[in-house]
C-alpha cells in the first residue's frame, strides 16, 4: 500500500496545472454540438487506431521511452461528488506527489464522450469517466484506444422526476435529459426506458425525448419547469431533488446485483501506458491514495475536501445537504467491478449507442495489483 503524502492547502499544488474544458453550450446548439461531438468520437477513434498500431511496430522506442517517466501527465476528469477521488488527488496534491518529477495538468470536462475525444486526439492521456464511453472507444477503435486500469466510484446516479411522475408510463411524451449522448447516464436512461417499453432515439425522438444537456443547465432547466426529469450522477441528482423539488423515480442501485455499478473509473491510453509505465503506475499510486483518504476521513473533512475543489475547478460550493446525501450515494472503491461490463455493452447495444462487440482486452489491472498488493480481477475481460 502506499503512503498518502501531507495536503496542501487547495490552490497551492505547484506541480498542478487546471484547464477548465466543456463550459456550458448555447442551448440552440446543443443537438448540432451533440451530433458534431458523435461524429468527431468516431474519427478520433480511428486516428487512435492508427497510432496505436504505429506504437506496436517501434517496440524498440518505446522500450527506451519506459525507462524514464513522462514529462507531463494530462488528465482529465469531471467536476462531480462522484470523481471525488480526482478532485481530492488533485486539490490536496495527492496525484501530484505521486508523479513527482512528471508535471500534472488536467482538465475538466462535463462527461464522458467529450473526455474520450480528448484522449483520442492526444489533448489528455488519462481521465476519469464512466464505463460507457470507455467501452464504446474500445469497440470502435477495435481495442486500439484505451484500457480501463481502475475503478474511482460506484453508485451516485439517479433518475429524478417532477412530482407528479409516478410510473415508468407517465414518463410518454415526457423530456428527459441526460449530460451527453452516449455518456454513462445517457446510456442507463435509454436502456432502462426501453426495458419499459418506451423508445428513443439518438435524435431525441420517440416516445420520450431525451435531450443531452450540460449539467448546470439541466438543473436550471428542470427549476423552471422546462425538463420533466434527468437521470444524472451525483451531486447534480441530489441537487434537483434538494434545490429544485425533484424525487426519484429510479436509483440505479436498484437496478444491479448487490446495489453495485461503476459510475466513474479510470483510464488510460494505450500509447501513453505502452511509452511511459513508470508514470501509470505512479498515477495509479496517488489514485489508491485518494480513494483511501476519502474512505478513512471523516464526513465532514470529506465535504470540505471536495467543496474546496469545486471551488478551485467550478468557481463555487456545493450546500452541506447536497454533499451529505451525495456521499451517501457513493462508494469510493479502486475496483472497476468488471464483471458489470458485458451488461453495461449490452445496455449501450439496447440504447443503440454502441454495436455487439467482444471487450475482452478493455481492463489491464496489472498496475493496479501491484500497487495494492491485492487481486483485482478482470472477470476474464483483460489482464489482472
Amino acid at each position: 500500500m502506499s503512503n498518502t503524502p501531507e495536503p496542501t492547502p487547495p490552490g497551492s499544488n505547484p506541480g498542478t496545472t487546471r484547464i477548465v474544458a466543456g463550459e456550458t453550450s448555447k442551448p440552440k446548439r446543443r443537438r448540432t454540438l451533440e451530433i458534431g461531438i458523435a461524429v468527431g468520437l468516431v474519427l478520433l477513434i480511428g486516428a487512435g487506431a492508427a497510432v496505436a498500431s504505429v506504437v506496436a511496430k517501434n517496440n524498440e522506442t518505446q522500450a527506451a521511452a519506459a525507462t524514464t517517466p513522462a514529462a507531463e501527465l494530462k488528465l482529465g476528469y469531471f467536476g462531480n461528488v462522484t470523481h471525488a477521488p480526482a478532485l481530492v488527488g488533485v486539490s490536496k496534491g495527492i496525484i501530484a506527489g505521486k508523479l513527482g518529477s512528471t508535471k500534472l495538468t488536467t482538465q475538466i470536462f462535463n462527461a464522458g464522450p467529450a473526455a474520450v475525444e480528448a484522449l483520442n486526439a492526444g489533448a489528455i492521456d488519462a481521465a476519469y469517466l464512466g464505463p460507457n464511453p470507455a467501452i464504446n472507444s474500445f469497440v470502435q477503435s477495435k481495442g486500439a484506444s484505451i484500457s480501463i486500469i481502475a475503478g474511482a466510484a460506484s453508485g451516485g446516479a439517479q433518475l429524478v422526476v417532477k412530482p407528479g411522475i409516478n410510473t415508468a408510463a407517465d414518463l410518454k411524451g415526457k423530456t428527459l435529459a441526460s449530460p451527453q449522448l452516449g455518456g454513462t447516464q445517457d446510456v442507463a436512461l435509454r436502456a432502462w426506458l426501453g426495458k419499459q417499453g418506451l423508445k428513443t432515439n439518438p435524435n431525441g425522438g420517440g416516445d420520450v425525448a431525451i435531450n443531452p444537456t450540460d449539467n448546470a443547465q439541466t438543473l436550471k432547466l428542470f427549476q423552471d419547469g422546462k425538463l420533466d426529469g434527468a437521470w444524472l450522477p451525483e451531486p447534480w441528482a441530489s441537487r434537483l431533488v434538494l434545490q429544485a423539488g425533484g424525487k426519484v423515480l429510479v436509483d440505479e442501485k436498484d437496478l444491479w446485483d448487490k446495489g453495485q455499478f461503476p459510475t466513474t473509473i479510470l483510464i488510460v491510453s494505450k500509447k501513453f501506458a505502452a511509452e511511459h509505465p513508470q508514470t501509470v503506475t505512479a498515477l495509479l499510486q496517488g489514485h489508491e491514495a485518494s480513494v483511501n483518504w476519502l474512505n478513512s476521513a471523516s464526513a465532514a473533512d470529506k465535504a470540505t475536501a471536495i467543496n474546496a475543489a469545486l471551488k478551485a475547478t467550478a468557481g463555487s460550493t456545493l450546500p452541506a445537504d447536497v454533499i451529505d446525501r451525495s456521499l451517501k450515494n457513493i462508494t469510493f472503491t479502486v475496483d472497476p467491478l468488471a464483471g458489470t461490463y458485458k451488461k453495461l455493452l449490452q445496455d449501450g447495444v439496447d440504447a443503440g449507442i454502441t454495436k455487439p462487440a467482444d471487450i475482452n482486452g478493455i481492463f489491464d489491472l496489472r498496475a493496479l495489483n501491484s500497487v495494492t498488493g491485492q487481486k483485482t480481477s478482470a472477470a476474464g475481460l483483460g489482464q489482472d
